[in-house]
């Protein structure tokens, strides 16, 4: 069976008030999370998308909402790294669509986050002074961070084996 969309990407079949209910749920969880409003209701729609793309027009008629609180939104989520713009073929319109292995690239990219912060800790540890309440504040915030990395690291790698593993699990 063929799966008939509407102009906003959405599957006839699912119905859309239940995508909809879906879609605001699940963005007022990251935004409860700290995530932007708007990006969240963005990210959550092209999540919900079977190709996991949509044009600014898509969006706009699926969200209720401006061609300027999309661009908006777009715009955080491309410099978070979580969508990407394409432009269509023969067509002055851009696609954003979600990175494959989303959840894995935007896990993956906070390492360098860690890293930038534990780094910055530690200097500020040393300049307050480690003997100090505040430097051993921030040398064990340091420790918190450099502990995080190692076991993001071995999390990243058991979910690479276990997705990799025939059947999606590792043994």
């Amino acid at each position: 069976m063929t799966s008939e969309t509407d102009e906003a990407g959405t599957d006839e079949r699912r119905g859309d008030e239940a995508v909809s209910r879906f879609v605001e749920r699940f963005a007022a969880d990251m935004t409860e999370a700290g995530m932007q409003r708007m990006a969240s209701r963005v990210f959550a729609a092209l999540l919900a998308d079977d190709d996991a793309s949509m044009t600014s027009a898509e969006l706009a008629l699926a969200l209720r909402i401006s061609p300027a609180a999309v661009s908006g939104a777009v715009s955080y989520l491309t410099q978070v790294n979580m969508v990407s713009r394409e432009r269509e073929p023969g067509s002055r319109r851009d696609r954003y669509r979600l990175h494959n292995e989303i959840w894995y690239t935007a896990f993956a990219s906070r390492d360098r986050v860690l890293t930038r912060w534990e780094d910055t800790l530690k200097e500020g540890a040393r300049t307050l002074g480690v003997e100090t309440p505040a430097g051993e504040r921030l040398a064990e915030t340091a420790e918190f961070f450099e502990f995080m990395q190692a076991e993001l690291a071995g999390m990243m790698a058991r979910w690479r084996a276990r997705h990799a593993a025939p059947g999606g699990e590792a043994d």
